[in-house]
């Protein structure tokens, strides 16, 4: 089969062992690759009630049929396993070497079962694998792990490891490769770190083959220049950190734990401030034309960079009511070398200093704090704390959504979170689309599983009149479609017809014959299967909701006043169920599910 090597390699830990198993076309043909495939294959290779953190849950390496095609941003990868912040799938993405590496080895896909006794560094390559014994990396940050690995195996290695908040269990644990990206959300370096895996280095060269490569190499080089126009001049010139001061003036930047109450002015950790008084240089994942990473000398921290976004701009300044821009730089750059998601590190200490303000902790919890000057120093102290998880930091390792279950007080009322997973940068009360997809996403509080925050953004007549339900729909299914291909979401203003040349090229790269519906149709199976996943695992109604603070305390900026209900919420859901042809309690009909070729 053209694109794909029709091959999963299965590795279990716990025996030493491995196995390859064949990839069968319609799975692909359904599912494609990326998200789509890990979804399909945590469904079947997860038994059901398995707990994130047991042996039986399966951590998912999956590329995709156009990773190796050369075309702009197509070098991503998707981690796919059961998430221990929500219970539900936990799908997350990284561009890199390593998903060019996978494919390198003859796979399509990579599955670790089991959980070793002893901790290991897994080094994979057309001889086999090799079960190396990584005692003496434990502790090692995650550049200082990569970079040992190079020194030991030598150049051409795809590597993902695990920093100490991933061997520590730290439920936000991310899973880092390439020098410090990350693969970030929803704790997939803790199930990592389960399973006492400190590093997986993969490298191979079998050859993938293409169907009309002719046709690809045109379309690689339409793509390349298109890639460099206005749709893209944003994030080539600012990167993402251009978000911050475009959301603060249209009051749309959360700020402190989403009260949107601060004195401070935030001004000087925007992207225009930090690339004009900064040392800024560009970095590219591999195979991008765009560049979008922006690589920040630290202040005072000697030559040392952070890769630097605006999720973790916003977590770990606005959100805490920090501005303070060397802190925000040291706390990112931490978090990277710990292996720990900025949103959930950032959001769960934003909890943690709210509760401190309004005297809500118990005494023997402020017994752990250790001792702090001020916001920026405790900040600093509490991440600390928990990628090592000492102290409050064993406890704050959770996460807000168990921690504030722990403590009740009316602290679950401004955890700031959907199903376990913290939220993002983008303000609800003011974004309803964007509210509603954050309620409804199988992942939790995502905002790059639908991308609604483009309909909150569109004029009136851009959206037509479709119903925000169907807006939300249409948005994740285009999302899936997008990661499971993979493209990065930049390019998808590049596309004149996303479905449309998406399914040209894959049929370039495959010989298929698929039509544009019936690649959406792939985006909207993907989304029944990862929700299907869900229900499986225990979801009820009650969970595609948000946080009482969103419902409770309105935004006003001394002209505006800007609220959202939870009745209007519920009727967006009903919308969003009927636009997906559930029920009224959003569980899948069976005659949904087998209309889309789904077997549960």
């Amino acid at each position: 089969m053209f694109g794909y090597h029709n091959k999963i390699l299965i590795i279990d830990v716990s025996t030493k062992s491995w196995r390859w198993e064949d990839l069968q076309e319609e799975v692909v043909k359904d599912f494609i690759g990326g998200s789509g495939l890990g979804a399909y294959l945590l469904y079947h290779y997860c038994p059901p009630g398995a707990d994130p953190f047991s042996p039986a849950n399966p951590l998912i390496f999956c590329a995709s049929p156009l990773v190796g095609s050369r075309l702009t941003t197509t070098s991503k990868f998707a981690v796919v396993s059961k998430s221990p912040q929500t219970g539900f799938i936990g799908d997350s993405l990284s561009s890199s070497s390593l998903a060019l590496a996978i494919k390198g080895i003859g796979a399509d896909a990579v599955i670790i079962l089991g959980s070793s006794s002893q901790w290991l560094s897994l080094k994979v390559d057309e001889s086999g694998i090799q079960f190396n014994d990584a005692s003496h990396l434990l502790g090692n940050t995650t550049s200082m792990t990569e970079g040992h690995l190079i020194e030991t195996f030598g150049p051409g290695y795809g590597i993902a490891c695990i920093g100490p908040a991933g061997e520590n269990m730290v439920r936000f644990a991310s899973i880092s490769n390439d020098g410090g990206r990350q693969a970030g959300r929803t704790g997939n370096g803790a199930v990592m770190g389960s399973k006492k895996i400190k590093a997986i280095s993969f490298k191979g060269y079998k050859k993938l083959h293409y169907f009309n490569e002719l046709n690809l190499s045109k379309t690689r080089k339409q793509l390349a220049i298109k890639s460099l126009g206005e749709a893209t001049e944003k994030y080539r010139t600012l990167g993402t950190m251009a978000n911050l001061s475009v959301f603060e003036r249209l009051k749309v930047l959360p700020i402190g734990n989403f009260r949107n109450q601060s004195n401070k002015d935030f001004h000087s950790i925007s992207g225009e401030a930090i690339h004009n008084e900064e040392k800024v240089s560009t970095s590219h994942c591999a195979n991008c034309t765009i560049g979008c990473e922006k690589l920040v000398t630290i202040p005072n921290g000697g030559s040392a960079k952070v890769r630097l976004e605006y999720q973790s701009l916003f977590a770990l300044g606005p959100l805490v009511g920090i501005s303070d821009r060397e802190t925000i730089l040291k706390s990112s750059k931490f978090c990277d070398e710990m292996g720990m998601d900025t949103i959930s590190a950032g959001s769960t200490c934003a909890w943690f200093m709210e509760c401190m303000q309004k005297g809500l902790l118990p005494k023997q919890w402020l017994e752990l704090l250790p001792p702090y000057e001020n916001d920026e120093d405790l900040l600093k102290k509490l991440l600390n704390a928990i990628a090592k998880r000492s102290g409050i930091g064993d406890i704050l390792a959770e996460g807000s959504a168990r921690v504030s279950k722990e403590i009740g007080l009316g602290t679950e009322d401004f955890a700031m979170h959907v199903k376990g997973l913290e939220m993002p940068g983008y303000e609800p009360r003011s974004l309803h689309t964007m509210a509603l997809a954050l309620a409804v996403s199988t992942r939790g509080a995502c905002h790059n599983r639908s991308s609604a925050y483009e309909y909150d953004f569109a004029s009136s007549s851009d959206s037509g009149k479709l119903s925000r339900g169907q807006m939300v729909v249409d948005g994740e299914d285009y999302s899936a479609v997008m990661d499971s291909l993979i493209w990065c979401k930049f390019v998808r203003k590049v596309f004149d017809d996303f479905y449309v040349e998406s399914s040209e090229i894959l049929n370039d790269v495959t010989g298929w014959d698929m039509d544009p519906n019936q690649l959406a149709r792939c985006g909207e199976r993907i989304n029944n299967l990862k929700k299907q996943f869900n229900i499986r695992e225990g979801w009820v109604m009650d969970q595609d909701n948000l946080p009482k603070r969103i419902f409770s305390e309105p935004l006003s900026d001394g002209e505006n006043r800007q609220s959202l209900s939870e009745s209007d919420l519920g009727t967006m859901i009903k919308s969003y169920y009927d636009a997906r042809e559930w029920t009224s309690d959003g569980l899948i009909p069976e005659s949904k599910l087998k209309s889309l070729g789904i077997e549960c």
